[in-house]
C-alpha cells in the first residue's frame, strides 16, 4: 500500500497507519480505497484479534486533501455521488467491523479525519489535540460523516459544531463525547495497551457479540446505514457543485475569505 502502513503483532493486533504525513495524512481516493480494502480483509482474516488505527507524524488527519478536492470542482453531481459513496463505504466498513477497533489519536483531527475516530469503538487522544468540523466554512456540510459523529456526540453538540465549524481541544472532546480518553503523548502507547490487554480477556465470539449488541439496542446496523449513506452522499456532491461550495473550495485553495466573509 503506497499510504497506508501495516502490521500485525504476534497477538493478531493490527495497526494501521495513516501515511501521508507531507499533507497532514489527508484523505485521497487512492488513500480512501486502499484503507476501505485493508478493512475488509482484517474483517475477514481470523488471525485478526482487533485493530488500531492512528497517523504518521504528529497528525491523526486532515481530513480530505485539498488537492484531490480540487480535480472534483468540475465533476458532475453523478461522479461526485460516486467519490463521496467511496468515503462513506470506508466509514461503515470501519464503524460495523467484527473486531474490536481502537482510534490512537496522536494528533489533530478535522472534517472526515474526526469521522474515522467516531467511527471507531474507542478513542484514545493526546492532551491538547485540535479537532473540528470545518465543512461549513467551505460552503459544504459534515455530511457523511454525520451519522457517525452524531452518535458520539449528540444532537445538542452537533447542532453547534456542525454549524459554526469550530475547533475544540481534546479536553472539550472528551467533555462531549467524541473522545473517551485523553493522555500525555509519552503515555497513548501505555494507554492503548491497556485497553488492548482489557479487550484480549474477553472471548472473541463474546466481545464480537457484544458489539453487535450495542448496535442492535441503539436501532441501526450496516443495511440501515447503507440507506442513510444513499441520503448523506447526495447532500454533499449537490453542494460541492453549488456556487457556494465552488467559492469555498476556491477560496481555500487561494489562501483568501470566501465571498460571504467580511474581508474588512
Amino acid at each position: 500500500m503506497q499510504t497506508i502502513q501495516s502490521t500485525i503483532s504476534d497477538r493478531g493486533i493490527l495497526t494501521l497507519s495513516l501515511n501521508r504525513p507531507d499533507v497532514f495524512n489527508a484523505f485521497d481516493a487512492n488513500m480512501i480505497r486502499e484503507l476501505t480494502e485493508a478493512l475488509q480483509a482484517a474483517d475477514e482474516n481470523t488471525d485478526i484479534s482487533l485493530l488500531v488505527i492512528t497517523g504518521v507524524g504528529s497528525c491523526f488527519s486532515a481530513g480530505a486533501d485539498m488537492n484531490w478536492m480540487r480535480s472534483l470542482v468540475d465533476a458532475s453531481q453523478e461522479e461526485n455521488e460516486r467519490d463521496a459513496m467511496q468515503l462513506a463505504t470506508l466509514m461503515r466498513t470501519l464503524n460495523y467491523l467484527s473486531k474490536p477497533t481502537i482510534a490512537r489519536i496522536n494528533g489533530a483531527a478535522f472534517g472526515g479525519g474526526l469521522g474515522l475516530i467516531a467511527a471507531c469503538d474507542i478513542t484514545i487522544a493526546v492532551d491538547g489535540a485540535r479537532f473540528g468540523l470545518t465543512e461549513a466554512r467551505l460552503g459544504l456540510a459534515p455530511a457523511v460523516i454525520s451519522p457517525y459523529v452524531f452518535r458520539r456526540i449528540g444532537e445538542r453538540y452537533a447542532r453547534r459544531y456542525f454549524l459554526t465549524g469550530e475547533r475544540f481541544d481534546s479536553s472539550h472532546a472528551q467533555t462531549i463525547g467524541l473522545v473517551q480518553q485523553c493522555v500525555a503523548a509519552d503515555k497513548l502507547d501505555e494507554a492503548v495497551e491497556t485497553v488492548i490487554n482489557n479487550l484480549l480477556k474477553g472471548g472473541p465470539l463474546a466481545v464480537a457479540t457484544c458489539k453487535q449488541l450495542v448496535f442492535a439496542v441503539a436501532g441501526h446496523d450496516e443495511e440501515t446505514q447503507k440507506s442513510m449513506d444513499e441520503y448523506t452522499t447526495k447532500v454533499i456532491a449537490g453542494m460541492r457543485i453549488m456556487d457556494e461550495g465552488q467559492e469555498g473550495l476556491a477560496a481555500f485553495l487561494e489562501k483568501r475569505k470566501p465571498d460571504w466573509v467580511d474581508n474588512e
